[in-house]
């Protein structure tokens, strides 16, 4: 059964619309390559250390964090004063560009990694992890009998 989908003009810009969206939510990524390993750097601003997870499979890296809604921010902060006089005289939030939400990002590399010996670092809003490649023997020798 075949079947026909009308749409307008408006819809391609309402999907254009949604990716920009899920673009950012997503941060940005640069992936370096030595020798030894790989570098994978992400910009995770306003997310807290606590809230990332780092995981990995043979050939892949799974990064994975939660940024929180300005609201769920000064809930949890209650150590600033100004927090709790702005609820308690009425005041809103007037605007925010900021992306909550929850969003994991996967990396897949040409070879197998050293899952055991992965080290991840988080300072001033930039995750570095270094993902070591695995060691492989190329060379075996074998004993000859008689």
């Amino acid at each position: 059964m075949l079947t026909l989908r009308t749409s307008s003009p408006f819809d391609l810009f309402d999907r254009l619309e949604q990716q920009l969206h899920t673009a950012e939510r997503v941060p940005a990524a640069e992936v370096h390559e030595t020798a030894d390993a790989y570098e994978v750097v992400l910009e995770l601003p306003g997310v807290n250390k606590k809230a990332i997870t780092v995981k990995a499979t043979d050939r892949n890296l799974l990064v994975s964090a939660e940024r929180p809604s300005s609201l769920e921010r000064k809930a949890t902060n209650v150590t600033k004063p100004e927090a709790s006089d702005r609820t308690e005289t009425g005041r809103g939030l007037l605007l925010s560009e900021f992306r909550p939400g929850t969003w994991s990002r996967s990396f897949r590399f040409p070879a197998e990694i050293d899952r055991e010996h992965l080290v991840a670092s988080y300072r001033d809003g930039m995750l570095s992890v270094t993902v070591p490649k695995a060691r492989k023997l190329t060379t075996v020798s074998v004993n000859v009998e008689d």
